[in-house]
């Protein structure tokens, strides 16, 4: 292709990405400190927070980007296009969270040998590929994340006197990091109290997927002891499904991700007994900063960034947490 098909190509892609979503920072002429590619796998909050964190981190270092955005809605087809409109806009970088460990692999290919440095959060394609195409993954140790959870379960039981708590799973195994969150609270809770047994573990990762699946499960296991939802969206549609079929005060809810609606639960009391949670405005800052690293040659190797996970188990974590995100990014 000659220099004129090129510019037409690149023209064509711009085009393209800004339909799907362009974001400039403030001040300055726009693109003039480089651009972003940047998917978010879904619409909930965590991808807000992420969005503002990486912000607040390109201003702190003085070199904001400009950010061509997409939700994937969890869409690898989607994805795929996304990414090679801005593989052929020759962007800085590409920071995403993929849709799947596997399908996702050949767009992130392309982006990879286009000379686009990658960077995962949140989720990956599978190691093998990632060693290859991407030159850092933001993640919070998902066994770990799970494990917090566990332990915390196996307390509230035994407080409550409860050797042989019968739970359900409302879960995101689509991706493998949710895959790892559950096995890491297995073993946590089971460590403490062999005898619990996990009796349902069914897909429902937005709130209206889990509200229905949850609801189902309390049909099918009416005498469940608690609900494990391991991301945001399960978590608070199993605390609504335990609000509609009146079982607060029989059936709890640990879950995962925080919000605003999930900090007011916790505050409740009544229902979720506690949340485990990776900022995301956390992981935008850590995102931002591997970035700027890699587009400067910083990173050579595949490298994965720990991202800081807490764990809130009290009314009062609930509130506070209300009270330090009052636009509620999480």
């Amino acid at each position: 292709m000659g220099a004129t098909g090129r510019r037409g190509r690149t023209a064509r892609a711009l085009a393209a990405v800004a339909l799907l979503g362009l974001v400039a920072a403030c001040g300055g002429k726009v693109g003039e400190n480089g651009r972003f590619g940047v998917v978010y796998l879904d619409a909930q909050g965590f991808y807000a927070g992420v969005r503002a964190g990486m912000q607040a981190e390109a201003e702190a270092i003085g070199h904001s980007p400009q950010l061509l955005q997409l939700n994937a809605q969890g869409d690898a087809s989607k994805e795929s296009t996304f990414i090679d409109q801005v593989s052929a806009a020759k962007v800085d970088a590409l920071i995403l969270s993929p849709a799947s460990a596997t399908a996702s692999v050949p767009a992130i290919e392309l982006a990879h040998d286009s000379g686009i440095p990658v960077i995962c959060y949140n989720t990956c394609i599978a190691e093998e590929s990632a060693r290859k195409y991407v030159a850092a993954y933001v993640l919070g140790d998902p066994v770990r994340f799970g494990a917090l959870l566990g332990e915390r379960a196996a307390e509230y039981f035994r407080s409550a006197g409860e050797r042989a708590p019968r739970i359900a799973v409302v879960n995101c195994e689509f991706v493998e990091v949710c895959i790892q969150r559950r096995l890491g609270f297995e073993k946590a809770l089971r460590a403490e109290l062999p005898g619990a047994r996990i009796v349902a573990n069914q897909e429902g990762a937005t709130i209206d997927e889990a509200v229905d699946v949850a609801e189902r499960i309390l049909t099918a296991h009416p005498d469940i002891d608690a609900f494990y939802g391991e991301a945001g969206g399960a978590t608070m549609g199993a605390v609504r499904a335990v609000r509609a079929r009146n079982k607060v005060g029989q059936t709890v809810v640990f879950g995962s991700d925080m919000s605003t609606e999930a900090a007011r639960a916790l505050a409740d009391e009544d229902v979720l007994k506690g949340v485990v949670d990776i900022s995301g405005i956390a992981v935008g800052k850590l995102a931002a900063r591997a970035a700027q690293r890699a587009r400067s040659g910083q990173l050579s190797d595949y490298t994965v960034v720990a991202a800081p996970i807490e764990l809130y188990s009290t009314p009062r974590h609930g509130t506070e947490w209300l009270r330090t995100h009052p636009d509620g990014v999480p």
